[in-house]
């Protein structure tokens, strides 16, 4: 995504109907290296939605080469303005593990190239793989039956919550476990697919993945978005609740999204190359009756 930049500073400012508002060490996303303290106050103002604000003083401005976090005062990377798409999936090999201790997929052939000779004209030749998995392998998407003995599953979940969704990306701070409804509060996350970038896919495929302190959703982060409306939630980690002993199996999150219809998307990979937000999200399975859970190609398309 090209070099990107943030400016840490305080801030004063001086409201037309009075009072005010001090900021210190404000960090915020800036369109490039160089922005003097009139741009950057016009910029702060706008991310942060501020009426009637009379004066801006700027002071202890420092620039930071740092990823973008999101705001409203910068949006897609202006150096990349084409579209592309961005893969957001594990790939799914022959006896890989998504969960540890759970079976990982057997991957074969049905027919050969060489057995299917016999059934075709000379030069004619087919394969037919097979594949032997649990639904929970790889990236997969949870539908409400999932949880809910009397949800809907993969053929009752309507494509408007799986395909085309406008996406946002939740930068969670590194070392970071709870995601909570204090971290979401900043975002409108009506109506789209929230992705929580942990960068715990980082560990995919090795025994840290599984670790009692891999990063997950709270109860009331969860609720949190329930009630703002959430179109999907996802996660690069390897359960979007808490996995460690001390949750005593309990799965409060998957319970408060799925009993809303929302659906999961669990172990996603690449969300750090994604823009903050201004793309659309993807991931959807195939419409098998009687499943509660898939696994899926997500993708997001930015520009």
């Amino acid at each position: 995504m090209g070099e990107q930049y943030r400016a840490q500073f305080d801030a004063e400012v001086t409201f037309a109907n009075g009072g005010g508002l001090r900021t210190d060490g404000f960090r915020l996303d800036i369109p490039g290296r160089e922005i003097d303290d009139a741009a950057l106050a016009a910029l702060f103002v706008r991310h942060l939605g501020l009426l009637m604000v009379a004066d801006v003083r700027i002071t202890g401005r420092t620039i930071i080469e740092e990823p973008h976090k999101g705001g409203r005062g910068v949006s897609v990377d202006p150096g990349d303005p084409g579209r592309r798409l961005v893969e957001l999936s594990h790939v799914i090999t022959d006896g890989m593990t998504t969960l540890p201790g759970w079976p990982g997929p057997r991957i074969s052939e049905w027919l050969t190239r060489e057995a299917s000779r016999a059934n075709y004209a000379p030069g004619t030749e087919f394969q037919v793989g097979r594949i032997d998995m649990i639904a929970n392998t790889g990236t997969y998407l949870d539908t409400p039956a999932h949880r809910w003995a009397e949800g809907v599953d993969l053929t009752g979940v309507p494509l408007d919550r799986l395909a085309d969704l406008p996406g946002l990306v939740v930068r969670v701070p590194a070392g970071t476990r709870a995601v909570d409804r204090l971290l979401l509060a900043p975002y409108d996350v009506a109506g789209r697919a929230v992705l929580l970038h942990t960068g715990w896919s980082a560990h995919f495929g090795t025994d840290r993945y599984g670790a009692p302190d891999a990063p997950y959703l709270t109860g009331d982060g969860a609720r949190a978005l329930v009630e703002a409306g959430a179109a999907l939630v996802g996660v690069d980690s390897i359960n979007i609740d808490d996995m460690s002993p001390a949750s005593g199996g309990e799965r409060p999150a998957h319970s408060a999204l799925l009993a809303a219809g929302i659906p999961i998307v669990e172990h996603l990979t690449g969300l750090d190359a994604l823009p903050p937000d201004g793309f659309r999200f993807t991931a959807a399975p195939p419409m098998v009756a009687g499943m509660g859970t898939f696994p899926v190609r997500a993708f997001a398309v930015v520009g």
